[in-house]
């Protein structure tokens, strides 16, 4: 498989480091609320990628961590009254839910912020022994990023930038902290009356962990020092990401992620995403408007994850329908199929086309395109040839992860089959009249005749 690392700005070929298993870190959600359609275009995307590996043989170790200590956990348990542990449950409970509900496969490993205080705390005072972090009077820990001269390689900045402050509006949440330098940003934050009893012993005093440091002593803890895969939203290059190299490679060694996988943002009828304007979707918002979960998913895969996908409430009914061709073509190939067929994982046939272009980039429209255009080629397939081209397009739809709508089949009374057919056989014959006739008759019962190529489907009107 072949991804864009938005490190080094090339398509590379992904290889276990260890020759074995693919080992990738997931940043999750921050448990505070429902998660919403923009978050779980990264989760959707972050799925696919693990099915198209493991669809093509590669073990994986899939790590995805739950933030339930930071601002607004802590912000938003004290407004409702809750502990912070209570709080956050509910909300991540809820989150799984979504995830099931959407076919994401789950993770591996999943550790929270809360539970690895003590290995936050321990890489703290591994950056302070090294002179990479330092403690301000108030019993704050800051990393010192002069101490990292590459740091900004991933976002592209250069720490000039930093220091003059262009970017001081989206480390605000650092700026609340004393610090020797605009650019430097916090490890442990100083117990603050806002917080409430939610706060830890540290070598420095009561405080908590910074947001930044808490992937980086998960990653440490469950994926060493070196991995092959970091993946998260495009928003996270920078702050987030960036520092989370800087203090990883600085606190331990090591060469961090060898590759790193950011997907695009979501817009919304053609604008941003926001409670104030009316159109943050969750999972619930749009079953409520009587749209399915695995249409969401559909609409989420719908456009290649290093573009921005525009999603509208249109956008989930042409969903409905493409999922429903998709139903409908896999029925028409396991009829041709027929019984006694083994289904095979072996080559995909013609499918081919959907396949490489999932390996190719993660391109998933072209691997949804490929779908139509496998089952129109297919469809004179009988048998054997049926059988492995419908093993073909099961393989491609689970590394999709898409699940199709079980369609109830209308019973269809013996009386109107004998009408269908006579109709049939009268437009063989070019006998437009009685075609016409025989069909009007259907239709005044309740019937509808849709003539294909080689045949004819009979349907409620």
């Amino acid at each position: 498989m072949r991804l864009f690392d938005t490190l080094s700005r090339e398509t590379r070929e992904l290889r276990p480091l260890d020759g074995s298993t693919f080992r990738f870190y997931c940043c999750g959600p921050t448990v505070y609320g429902p998660a919403h359609i923009g978050n779980f275009r990264t989760f959707v995307l972050q799925d696919v990628f693990r099915r198209v590996l493991e669809t093509g043989g590669t073990r994986t170790l899939h790590v995805r961590n739950i933030t339930d200590v930071d601002d607004k956990t802590i912000r938003d348990s004290q407004a409702a009254g809750m502990p912070l542990k209570a709080f956050t449950d509910q909300w991540k409970d809820k989150f799984h839910a979504d995830c099931k509900d959407l076919n994401c496969l789950p993770p591996h490993i999943e550790p929270g912020a809360v539970e690895h205080i003590p290995q936050q705390i321990a890489m703290i005072e591994a950056l302070v022994e090294k002179g990479h972090a330092y403690a301000a009077a108030d019993g704050s820990v800051y990393f010192r990023i002069a101490s990292y001269p590459e740091y900004g390689r991933l976002s592209h900045l250069d720490t000039r930038e930093l220091v003059l402050g262009k970017t001081q509006e989206q480390r605000a949440n650092a700026d609340e902290y004393e610090k020797d330098s605009v650019a430097d940003f916090v490890l442990w934050k100083a117990r603050r009356p806002e917080d409430g009893e939610n706060y830890w012993s540290s070598p420095w005093g009561e405080g908590r962990p910074g947001w930044h440091l808490e992937c980086s002593a998960m990653i440490r803890e469950y994926l060493g020092e070196s991995f092959d895969l970091h993946s998260g939203g495009v928003d996270l290059v920078f702050p987030h990401h960036e520092n989370e190299i800087a203090q990883s490679r600085c606190a331990c060694g090591g060469h961090f992620a060898s590759h790193w996988f950011h997907t695009t943002h979501l817009l919304v009828d053609g604008g941003k995403m926001s409670k104030s304007l009316g159109n943050l979707y969750t999972l619930k918002d749009l079953a409520e408007r009587g749209h399915t979960p695995m249409e969401v998913r559909y609409v989420l895969i719908g456009a290649h994850y290093r573009k921005p996908l525009n999603f509208t409430l249109e956008s989930l009914q042409g969903a409905r329908e493409a999922l429903s061709k998709l139903s409908k073509g896999a029925r028409n190939l396991a009829s041709k199929a027929g019984e006694g067929h083994v289904l095979t994982d072996a080559g995909f046939g013609p499918f081919q086309s959907a396949w490489e272009g999932l390996m190719d980039d993660l391109n998933t429209p072209a691997a949804l395109g490929g779908l139509f255009t496998g089952l129109k080629e297919s469809a004179q397939l009988e048998g054997a040839d049926a059988a492995a081209a419908l093993a073909g397009f099961n393989r491609v739809l689970r590394a999709l992860g898409l699940q199709l709508p079980k369609e109830e089949v209308a019973e269809i009374p013996e009386a109107i089959r004998v009408l269908a057919e006579e109709r049939w056989e009268a437009r063989q014959a070019k006998d437009w009249a009685k075609s016409d006739a025989l069909r009007d008759a259907l239709a005044a019962q309740g019937w509808v005749v849709k003539d294909g190529r080689d045949g004819y489907e009979i349907q409620p009107a």
